[in-house]
């Protein structure tokens, strides 16, 4: 085993795992201000700001996790990125159908939603999909 297969060697999953969730955080914040922006202040229709907060946080999360959380940037950028799009798009439609179903459903109120379906996603599906799928 040579000195660089460490360097090139997949981030333990404690360590990854907590990496991801302090990019989660980052890009969830992101998300979510792009949400606020869009259907508070500029009056967008709640499904369709979520969609592109969605997206703009998900492109966050894509270099965070490429370089820091599981630092898998010695793979090839369009495999990962392929693979990316295919997940994040992905969870934004379950996202947004969780979140919409909530609101719509129950009568809460959107940002209280999209809190409930953005931990679900991040729990149950964004991590192990970019562990085990994006960034393998």
């Amino acid at each position: 085993m040579d000195s660089n297969h460490n360097v090139h060697s997949k981030v333990p999953i404690v360590e990854s795992f907590y990496k991801s969730q302090v990019s989660s955080v980052i890009a969830t914040g992101t998300d979510f201000s792009v949400f606020f922006i869009l259907s508070r202040l500029c009056g967008m229709f709640y499904v369709h700001a979520n969609v592109i907060g969605a997206i703009t946080g998900a492109v966050v999360s894509f270099f965070l996790g490429r370089h820091w959380a599981f630092r898998r940037k010695e793979k090839g950028l369009t495999g990962q990125a392929i693979r990316y799009i295919i997940t994040s798009g992905l969870s934004v439609f379950l996202n947004t159908a969780i979140m919409y179903w909530i609101t719509e459903s129950f009568g809460i109120e959107d940002y209280i939603s999209k809190i409930i379906a953005a931990i679900l996603m991040g729990v149950f599906f964004n991590f192990f999909m970019f562990r085990y799928f994006v960034y393998r």
